[in-house]
């Protein structure tokens, strides 16, 4: 059967869950091998085989911390060369996508980004893009070349399917332009103990109805009680409320949860753009004619400071 190349998005090990729904979709193609890369490689290879890799290639390397993004882009060379796969599969972080970008030029092969679906017919890999604001979606398919595809997390189920799994050593050989940028110094992000907001499966919003940074604390409230990450609109996200690193909308972040709850969000284009794909959108707002009602599965007309805390409270003592 063909191979699929799946890049490997991990922590010192801990396999991230896009990489993962990347496997269920690489089924669909093919065989999925996996491609690790740094510290903790060989240590994916456990959870990679339960959820279907056949083979897991791992390389380890100074480069791979000590320069930005081209040593990771000669070692998926690599394995593309030894592997000659049907397509290439990478999650679609700011950093996939440039690695993606990269590896597409040098085999000389067509590109597909933020695809939200996968399927194969006699011709090859089709991909599913959402565009202009999720308004429409497209299927397109690479002409030339092997596809390399970059795909939205929280585009597929998490589905375990044991294969084997074999482990083997990535030989790699780095290029003149692989240490051209240096890694100078590393700030850790704090955390807040939430999901990352673009891998969520579930993300709760705040908007100019939050009326304020002191505020967002009920939004908070509720995404924990949910286990959820904290959104925020731009609107909020301009004046001060929340970090730009939280906003969602088409200059923030695009989001596709199972489940997104707004709350004080008007709906303006600019936020639906980020988050119109989600797989069940809720909101809460005051002004029945918000234009966010147009695409909600449910809506509440109340006030927010009345109504999410109540809901916050529901779900606590639902579990107990």
């Amino acid at each position: 059967m063909a191979e699929v190349l799946v890049y490997v998005d991990h922590v010192d090990g801990a396999v991230r869950k896009p990489t993962l729904e990347l496997l269920t979709l690489a089924r669909r193609l093919g065989e999925p091998v996996a491609v690790a890369l740094g510290a903790g490689a060989d240590a994916t290879a456990a959870v990679l085989a339960e959820h279907g890799a056949v083979k897991v290639l791992t390389a380890d390397a100074p480069e791979f911390t000590e320069y930005l993004v081209v040593p990771k882009v000669d070692a998926l060379q690599a394995a593309y060369d030894a592997v000659s796969p049907v397509a290439v599969l990478v999650p679609s972080s700011a950093e996939g996508k440039e690695i993606a970008a990269r590896l597409a030029v040098r085999i000389g092969s067509g590109i597909i980004t933020d695809a939200v679906d996968l399927e194969a017919d006699d011709k090859g890999p089709v991909a599913t893009q959402a565009a202009f604001a999720a308004s429409f979606t497209t299927k397109s398919r690479v002409s030339k070349g092997t596809p390399v595809i970059t795909v939205k997390p929280n585009s597929a189920p998490v589905e375990a399917a044991p294969a084997a799994g074999t482990v083997e050593a990535l030989a790699v050989t780095f290029g003149a332009l692989a240490t051209g940028t240096k890694v100078t110094g590393r700030t850790p992000r704090e955390s807040t103990g939430r999901p990352e907001l673009t891998e969520a499966a579930i993300v709760v919003s705040g908007g100019r109805g939050v009326n304020g940074a002191e505020n967002f604390g009920i939004i908070e409230a509720l995404a924990d009680s949910l286990g959820a990450a904290v959104g925020a609109s731009r609107a909020a996200v301009d004046a001060g409320w929340y970090p730009h690193s939280n906003q969602v909308g088409q200059t923030g972040k695009s989001v596709a949860p199972q489940l997104y709850i707004a709350s004080g969000i008007s709906g303006a284009i600019q936020h639906r753009a980020g988050m119109q794909t989600s797989k069940t959108i809720v909101a809460v707002n005051k002004d029945a004619e918000a234009p966010i009602f147009d695409l909600v599965d449910y809506g509440v007309v109340g006030d927010l400071f009345a109504v999410v805390p109540q809901l916050t409270e529901e779900i606590q003592a639902r579990k107990g």
